[in-house]
């Protein structure tokens, strides 16, 4: 695919001083991203967002210099400003594999290390509170429930078990009180992670939020999926292998939640991404048997 520069595209490349760029087009986010390079060769992330993203921007730069200096193993943050197409991150370039490729394809023992030092990063990334008086997450977490439930009933497509998703949360939404929050990095699976000279690396902080830091695993199943150990050995890690059945319990929680709003977020996007959620949703009730058991029988301890 041929690349295709704008004029602004060339004025922003000038003014930060890059001598080229080339598209990303990898992710959800609709941001701008590029591989852009220096003189001298060094490589650099270049995202670029409308402006009316400035102040999450913002935040998100701020928050990774926070982690860069707990010694966080992510994409560390280089600079922040505006340019005509709106505002702009640089940082460092990450070179590597994707984790997602590489990781299934590893000795056992590996994939279940990266899967522990996945769990490790995580834990730092939580050291970040949430700003005080952020709204309660008991409340804000059970109007996403209702608003999920409802598009699910609303949904012409319809998936085998659900009702048994639906009885799980009503169990168990008293869970949902007194959670601490935290910063979250929004999206934190296999598929936000590289492998750059033997260390994983955790990238894409665009999603990034506040709220119960438990809830940040609700993405696991994409790393089961690619690597039941890499996905036992995070939550180890984590945890320092003592993983307390509330985490449990509060997780087959936000996974249902999440498998609920799935297939209505995947019909626009195609009958591709609404065949992945029906196999996802039906993995899920296999590991949790039905949500009759809170512990999935993926996790290996």
């Amino acid at each position: 695919m041929k690349e295709e520069y704008k004029e602004s595209d060339i004025k922003t490349i000038e003014k930060l001083n890059f001598i080229s760029k080339k598209a990303i087009h990898k992710g959800w986010s609709g941001d701008k991203k590029y591989c852009a390079t220096r003189a001298g060769g060094t490589k650099y992330l270049l995202r670029i967002a409308p402006i009316d993203k400035s102040d999450k921007y913002e935040e998100m730069f701020r928050i990774q210099q926070q982690l860069a200096a707990l010694a966080a193993s992510i994409c560390k943050p280089v600079e922040l400003g505006h340019c005509e197409e709106g505002v702009y991150t640089v940082q460092t370039w990450v070179e590597g594999k994707d984790a997602e490729d590489l990781i299934p394809y590893l000795s056992q023992t590996d994939q279940y290390a990266y899967g522990l030092e996945a769990g490790k990063i995580l834990k730092i990334i939580h050291r970040i509170p949430a700003p005080d008086n952020y709204p309660d997450w008991e409340d804000r977490f059970n109007t996403k429930i209702n608003g999920k439930i409802k598009k699910y009933n609303e949904c012409p497509i319809k998936f085998d078990g659900a009702e048994y998703l639906i009885s799980y949360i009503e169990a168990n939404r008293h869970l949902l009180a007194n959670r601490p929050q935290s910063f979250q990095h929004g999206d934190y699976h296999i598929g936000n992670m590289m492998i750059e000279n033997n260390k994983l690396v955790v990238i894409d902080f665009d999603r990034y939020d506040y709220g119960d830091p438990w809830e940040e695993f609700n993405r696991i199943v994409w790393c089961v999926q690619a690597s039941p150990l890499f996905a036992s050995g995070l939550v180890n890690g984590y945890f320092d292998n003592e993983v307390p059945l509330e985490f449990w319990k509060l997780l087959a929680l936000y996974i249902s939640s999440n498998m609920l709003g799935s297939v209505p977020w995947a019909i626009p996007f195609g009958e591709r991404e609404v065949s992945t959620m029906l196999n996802q949703a039906k993995d899920v009730l296999s590991w949790y048997n039905n949500m009759e058991n809170p512990v999935p029988t993926w996790y290996l301890n």
